[in-house]
């Protein structure tokens, strides 16, 4: 089915409860917290898979007592029955394959529009809300840290927040540009528009983990929110833009409650994404990296979305697509995030 060894598993938990047993456990409380988190996600993932093992013997009996029987009404049960299982192991199988360094970490999603006004504005909205109704099926928190809208309509960026095990490992891939062809609720003439919108996600990085920025290398500005956030908004300069200047990457917070609340959270985005660019990028240090990091290449293009003259979402690195448009905006995109993470390329 897919490699796992659930005897190492099994092994490793026992480690974990003589440490849990030990005295002076607690001492350290940091590390019990993190090894008590590791320990419960391994005795999930056992469960998991003692739990397949229970549904495909329950399968296997039931078409024992229809053979038996000669009873052909429990076809539809077992066929029921036996699809649920495909299901619950094709999930196992993408939680196995979810083994990156950073796969299991929350999630840093920032969406920015691409040129093409209003319509291009309404499309990263779009994309917005289709990653936050994902978000919502999959019963992960969202944490709106800056939202950048237009009068006209639309946003021109966002950048948020997937709180939940796993969300990096599901959303890694979901990078790139994303491009829509419909007839434009803008045009008075109702002509075909295309219009792209570019999709960054990094994990969000522990604490723990060392790293300096030099302080060099950032200028830090600041600004009156704008949009929604509560009656702090517009009334002080709140919010935080920081540029790191080697590479020219901007962050930008304004969604909490104060300067200091907002410098922070940006650093932390920062944090993350220098980390994530120098292991991209195969470099030693920060220092190294140098250049024009600040946007993901126009030309990178990963899934078309089609609403005229026909109705299909394609993704171009898998050849997966779908026909049902709407079901993909309202946050069902879990065919082409697993079609990824499998490799599977399907003839085109």
């Amino acid at each position: 089915m897919f490699p796992f060894d659930p005897a190492s598993i099994s092994s490793r938990l026992e480690e974990y409860n003589k440490k849990v047993e030990e005295e002076g456990f607690w001492d350290d409380h940091e590390n019990a917290q993190k090894l008590l988190k590791e320990k419960k996600s391994l005795e999930i993932r056992l469960q998991e898979f003692n739990d397949l093992n229970t549904a495909l013997s329950d399968v296997e009996t039931l078409i024992e007592m229809a053979e038996e029987a000669g009873d052909e009404s429990m076809i539809e049960e077992i066929e029921e029955a036996y699809k649920q299982l495909l299901s619950d192991m094709d999930s196992m199988r993408i939680k196995v394959l979810l083994s990156g360094e950073y796969d299991r970490n929350n999630a840093i999603i920032s969406i920015h529009a691409g040129s093409g006004g209003t319509d291009a504005q309404d499309w990263a909205e779009m994309l917005m809300r289709m990653y936050l109704r994902w978000a919502e099926r999959k019963g992960y928190k969202i944490r709106t840290i800056d939202y950048q809208d237009d009068t006209e309509g639309g946003i021109k960026s966002a950048a948020f927040f997937v709180e939940g095990e796993y969300a990096y490992g599901y959303l890694k891939n979901e990078k790139g540009v994303h491009r829509i062809v419909r007839i434009s609720p803008f045009d008075s003439s109702g002509r075909r528009h295309t219009s792209f919108a570019s999709l960054d996600v990094m994990p969000e990085i522990d604490d723990e983990i060392n790293f300096e920025i030099n302080p060099d290398d950032i200028r830090v500005d600041t600004y009156r929110s704008s949009g929604a956030g509560g009656q702090h908004v517009n009334k002080t300069e709140s919010a935080i833009r920081i540029t790191h200047l080697p590479t020219n990457i901007v962050v930008t917070c304004q969604n909490e409650r104060s300067q200091h609340q907002n410098r922070e959270v940006a650093m932390k985005v920062l944090k993350s994404k220098l980390i994530e660019l120098a292991e991209r990028e195969h470099k030693e240090k920060i220092d190294e990296l140098k250049g024009d990091y600040g946007q993901i290449t126009w030309g990178s293009q990963i899934r078309s979305y089609v609403f005229h003259p026909y109705t299909m979402v394609k993704d171009h690195r898998t050849g997966a697509e779908v026909g049902n448009v709407q079901s993909v905006m309202d946050g069902d995109i879990d065919f082409f995030i697993n079609e990824k993470l499998k490799g599977t390329v399907k003839e085109k």
